[in-house]
């Protein structure tokens, strides 16, 4: 029976060297805490994070590859049952435990986040506007990343817990789900179902293998490449430019490297996916999908969704908003 379970590790105890992240067996999954702190780290505008980010967004091969471990040993997550819920890592800088009666001295100090631009509710349309936008960027990394995405109940409709991050002895409305939704609500739920149908249509969000980069099978182009805002492909030694914010990843998915259940091997689009953590926009030339073939934009997280994909052109440039990710994909020959 054992057998054919699931394990997964939330991996740490008490005391020294009890963080344990990368060191369980093969067949046990990790919650990889390492993922969040990347993920909140960029996204909040932090210098210096993209490096540990590109690990993180291809499965953490630096934890989990050595030891004979899968993409899907990281189990990817950016909020998870205790600290901020993801509405509240947008909208508060430090926790407000008071209700708790422990001198708002519980729960982490540590928290990563960043409130927007004022602390705690607020009618600002400016404000609204970009902790929205910041709430779908954190769930559409998410599911785009290699691993497996872990959800905690409640961000996809933006709960919050007015800044509690500790509410386990809150058994009331701080702690419980308010299923009455408004409109807000109601377009981040419908845009976090958009992610899911989306991740769940392209086997290449889901690769069972580490990327390479390098080409793979009949591909012409590597299974993984990363791009400057001007297209070009990244040289080594800018990974170490604390300045950089804003990148690209193409994924190409005839480069899957695997097969079905029937030894067929297992193809998916060409996909391109651009992040930019700067406070304003930065323009992307696009990187070519294949020779002769351009893109289209399917996700879009400065708006809440593509109702008629653009068709873009290899070169084309695209204005990339602040704080807000694309993902494109080659368009049919």
């Amino acid at each position: 029976m054992i057998s054919q379970i699931k394990l997964i590790a939330e991996p740490w105890d008490v005391g020294p060297g009890g963080y344990q992240l990368g060191n369980f067996p093969v067949g046990w999954a990790e919650w990889n805490g390492r993922y969040r702190d990347a993920v909140r780290r960029y996204w909040r505008g932090d210098l210096g994070q993209v490096a540990d980010l590109a690990y993180r967004l291809t499965g953490s091969s630096d934890l989990y590859q050595d030891d004979g471990r899968r993409p899907y040993a990281s189990l990817n997550f950016v909020t998870a049952h205790d600290g901020f819920t993801l509405a509240d890592l947008v909208s508060y800088n430090g926790k407000h435990n008071g209700a708790n009666v422990e001198g708002n001295r519980d729960g982490s100090d540590d928290n990563l986040s960043w409130n927007s631009g004022t602390e705690g509710p607020t009618e600002d349309p400016t404000i609204l506007g970009l902790r929205e936008r910041r709430l779908r960027t954190f769930l559409a990394t998410l599911f785009i990343s290699q691993g497996v995405p872990m959800l905690c109940g409640g961000d996809e409709m933006g709960r919050t817990q007015r800044g509690n991050n500790n509410a386990y002895c809150q058994d009331n409305e701080t702690s419980w789900l308010d299923w009455s939704l408004d409109d807000r609500a109601q377009s981040l739920l419908s845009f976090t179902r958009t992610l899911i149908r989306f991740r769940k249509a392209h086997a290449e969000l889901q690769r069972r293998k580490f990327f390479q980069g390098r080409p793979l099978c009949s591909a012409s182009m590597k299974d993984l490449t990363w791009h400057r805002p001007d297209g070009g492909e990244m040289a080594e030694a800018e990974w170490r430019q604390s300045t950089l914010r804003a990148f690209g990843l193409r994924l190409c998915g005839e480069a899957m490297d695997d097969v079905d259940e029937r030894g067929e091997p297992i193809t998916d689009d060409t996909l391109l996916v651009l992040l930019n953590a700067e406070p304003g926009s930065v323009d992307f030339m696009l990187a070519p999908a294949h020779p002769g073939i351009g893109w289209e934009v399917v996700v879009d997280t400065a708006g809440m969704g593509i109702p008629e994909p653009p068709r873009l052109d290899e070169g084309a440039r695209v204005a990339l908003v602040g704080r807000s990710l694309q993902v494109l994909r080659a368009r049919k020959a």
